[in-house]
């Protein structure tokens, strides 16, 4: 049986690392403009949330998935929560969130 594993393993490393084998990332997209006034609402409700009870006291990608809850859990649940952000990931996401978060908020600005 260990051999079969082993094959499986080298196939599916050998896949990876030619770029044969290829995953499709779906998550709901929001608009985002990249104002001053619109960055300044977020990073005042990311800096509260921050330093909230519940997020101040983790650390690492615990803690950046607590303060994003923390800011919308909304926008949280529908772009995050099928698919947990993981330590050392390339967030794509942040920008359909921010977007959320300022449509769901009321706050969009020119």
């Amino acid at each position: 049986m260990a051999p079969i594993v082993l094959v499986i393993t080298y196939l599916l490393g050998t896949a990876l690392a030619t770029g044969t084998i290829r995953a499709t990332f779906t998550f709901p997209e929001f608009q985002y403009k990249e104002t001053s006034k619109n960055e300044m609402a977020f990073r005042e409700f990311e800096s509260a949330c921050k330093q909230s009870p519940t997020c101040a006291q983790m650390s690492g990608i615990t803690r950046v998935r607590c303060v994003r809850e923390c800011i919308s859990p909304s926008c949280y649940q529908d772009i995050y929560q099928s698919d947990q952000l993981e330590e050392g990931e390339i967030d794509v996401r942040l920008n359909s969130f921010k977007g959320c978060f300022i449509q769901r908020a009321g706050r969009q600005r020119p």
